[in-house]
């Protein structure tokens, strides 16, 4: 890992793949344009940002997220709390439960590579996420640079993938609720992947800042590639995955975290991943998501 100075703001680089680490600057104090201007840059160069050690209010990270554009209400849950009181913008994603029922959502298990919210017609731009209890073990997020998994694709699956889109399943979460949030699971006997409503996106998308090409498959679970019998969406989907499974020791990075960590990545570019953790332990996140464009 190398630290420079790029501007104003100090910046360590956390793999050669993907994530940077912005170090000494409060995100609680308001930001002088070129000081967010440079930080904005470093983000599209690595794709993950991390800041630690911050103490910031709701209101302060609801700010800080709006730097990056205009933000998404909270997504509708698929059980337990959607947002924070008085701010419809922060998402609630813990395991702990009160009197019952639950402050968050997505619980303590693990959670797959997949892009925030490709079920959506305009997927969010970014997602940030603030730590305010973490467990002493477990609970890492991992980062997959989809602008790599893509370059070291084999001509042959290039040219299989090439014009193709996928659909993604809009009906359930990525942790098996129906979004109706009716609390029922998913049922995969009873699933037919080429009838489930979602939107359809292009599986190679192209940058909109950057111009650079990158694979946007949104997760495994009830995917499917239009135009293609479900056996040969099924077999070409598996592929995909499989290369991206092999790509993970030299286009990833994984993030333990502390409290007062917040990270925002570039779900443009990188596709993330939760290691599960002891249920017994408390984990509280604060989440916002920049809204996006669809999908080109």
């Amino acid at each position: 890992m190398i630290a420079d100075t790029n501007g104003e703001i100090d910046v360590l680089a956390l793999s050669p793949a993907v994530g940077a680490e912005i170090r000494d600057v409060d995100l609680a104090e308001p930001l002088d344009d070129d000081t967010f201007a440079a930080i904005y840059s470093v983000w599209l160069d690595h794709g993950v940002l991390r800041f630690r050690d911050q103490q910031l209010s709701d209101s302060e990270l609801v700010s800080f997220s709006r730097r990056f554009g205009d933000l998404d209400l909270a997504p509708v849950k698929g059980h337990g709390q959607a947002v924070v009181e008085e701010f419809p913008e922060l998402f609630i994603i813990s395991n702990v439960i009160e009197d019952g029922v639950s402050i968050g959502s997505l619980g303590d298990s693990e959670l797959l590579w997949h892009t925030d919210m490709a079920y959506t017609e305009e997927p969010p731009k970014a997602s940030c996420l603030y730590s305010l209890s973490v467990p002493e073990t477990g609970g890492e997020t991992g980062y997959i640079d989809m602008y790599a998994t893509y370059e070291a694709l084999s001509a042959d699956l290039k040219q299989r993938i090439e014009g193709r889109t996928i659909k993604h399943d809009s009906v359930y979460t990525l942790d098996g609720y129906l979004r109706d949030v009716s609390g029922e699971r998913l049922d995969p006997d009873r699933i037919d992947v080429s009838e489930i409503p979602g939107p359809s996106h292009p599986i190679t998308r192209t940058h909109p800042e950057t111009g650079r090409k990158a694979l946007y498959i949104g997760r495994r679970q009830n995917t499917y590639v239009n135009g293609l019998l479900i056996e040969e969406s099924e077999e070409l989907l598996d592929a995909l995955w499989t290369h991206i499974t092999a790509q993970e020791p030299v286009a990833s990075w994984h993030h333990s975290w502390r409290v007062g960590d917040l990270l925002i990545w570039d779900n443009r570019r990188v596709m993330h991943r939760r290691n599960a953790f002891p249920p017994e332990s408390n984990r509280i996140m604060h989440r916002t998501q920049i809204k996006g464009e669809k999908p080109i």
